[in-house]
């Protein structure tokens, strides 16, 4: 909009601030390529070390991506002195078992999203790293950008008054192939652990913790979902309407909408974007997008929650006050609460009522 002001977002600590931390990556899979490389590009830290199963494959990612040493294991992965901390980039059916080996070890540790499997798994790491006093958060990228930052800001803030509804998806279509890990109940497929985190997240951060949870979708033949609907209730003052898939392909756009008026979140509100926001004082633009040293687009921000580990870690805390332990095993009971309603349940659960639970 030509006669619409241009807002600023706030200011967020440059991740090449944080203080260095040593990484090493547990899981050689395009999701920990993307963390290797950010840490690398855009903060003060360092990839030392990546693990795989397969010792060729962990040789070639850490040869792709720029990492000293690689280990055809993850036991020696997590034993290396040199690692500060682990990211733990394998499929959410492992997510549990190698965030537990990393903490055995003593390392702090950064579990991709979605944290485990269910609420039961998630408990047992959270515990296991409160015991062990190291640094343990789930790596949702979201919660730490700059725009997301700006978004908190302007609700807290009153500009659009009373919150009243938040509308966000995550869509993005998966040829079906039942061996593909969306599809596969092996490795806790599906479109909600992977892609409708972001939604759901994105609403609880703004929100809070729901009143009631209700969901309906269509299952994939496997079993695992493949597309929902999710709809969050706060009292009598507002829902959050979620959906996500992997049937189809939409753009990522959110809108939070209150009670004297709204935000449009662009394309793809978990990544750096744009929004507008519009009420009794006009149309205000913000642009949350990062660019890079030389004002290329950067597309991702895994950096920013690379840089909180490092700043909690050196400021001696063991969990984030933006991504807490309590709120990760939250997001996982509402998700445990979403598949009971679906019929989604994985090897070693049952489903018990309004709750999936794990019976290894």
């Amino acid at each position: 909009m030509s006669d619409a002001a241009v807002g600023s977002t706030p200011a967020v600590d440059d991740p090449r601030l944080a203080p260095a931390l040593r990484w090493g990556v547990l899981g050689a899979g395009w999701i920990g390529g993307s963390f290797a490389d950010a840490v690398r590009d855009h903060t003060s830290g360092s990839v030392v070390a990546a693990g795989s199963r397969d010792a060729a494959k962990a040789a070639a990612f850490a040869s792709e991506h720029g990492i000293e040493r690689s280990y055809g294991s993850y036991d020696e992965l997590v034993a290396d002195p040199d690692v500060d901390a682990v990211y733990v980039a394998t499929p959410h059916s492992h997510h549990h078992e190698h965030a537990l080996l990393a903490i055995a070890a003593g390392k702090h540790v950064l579990v991709e999203k979605a944290f485990t499997r269910n609420a039961a798994e998630a408990r047992e790491v959270v515990a296991a790293a409160r015991a062990a006093g190291v640094f343990c958060m789930e790596a949702m990228m979201t919660r730490h950008l700059p725009h997301t930052a700006m978004l908190r800001e302007i609700v807290q803030r009153g500009d659009i008054g009373t919150v009243r509804e938040v509308r966000a998806g995550f869509d993005v279509t998966v040829p079906y192939d039942p061996a593909h890990r969306m599809f596969d109940p092996a490795l806790a497929g599906g479109a909600l652990l992977d892609l409708g985190i972001y939604p759901l997240s994105f609403a609880v951060d703004l929100l809070g913790t729901p009143d009631e949870v209700r969901a309906t979708g269509l299952l994939a033949p496997t079993g695992v979902d493949a597309q929902e609907t999710i709809v969050l209730r706060y009292g009598q003052e507002a829902l959050a309407i979620l959906t996500t898939s992997v049937r189809t392909t939409a753009p990522g756009t959110a809108t939070i909408v209150g009670s004297e008026g709204r935000i449009e979140i662009d394309e793809r509100y978990l990544v750096p974007t744009t929004f507008r926001v519009e009420n009794a004082q006009g149309v205000t633009e913000y642009d949350g997008r990062l660019r890079d040293a030389d004002g290329a687009l950067v597309d991702e921000g895994k950096q920013y929650e690379a840089a909180e580990v490092a700043r909690c870690v050196a400021a001696g805390l063991t969990e984030s006050p933006r991504m807490t332990l309590d709120q990760t095993v939250e997001l996982m009971e509402i998700m445990d609460d979403v598949r009971a309603q679906l019929g989604v349940v994985y090897p070693g659960e049952v489903s018990a009522g309004r709750r999936v639970v794990a019976t290894t």
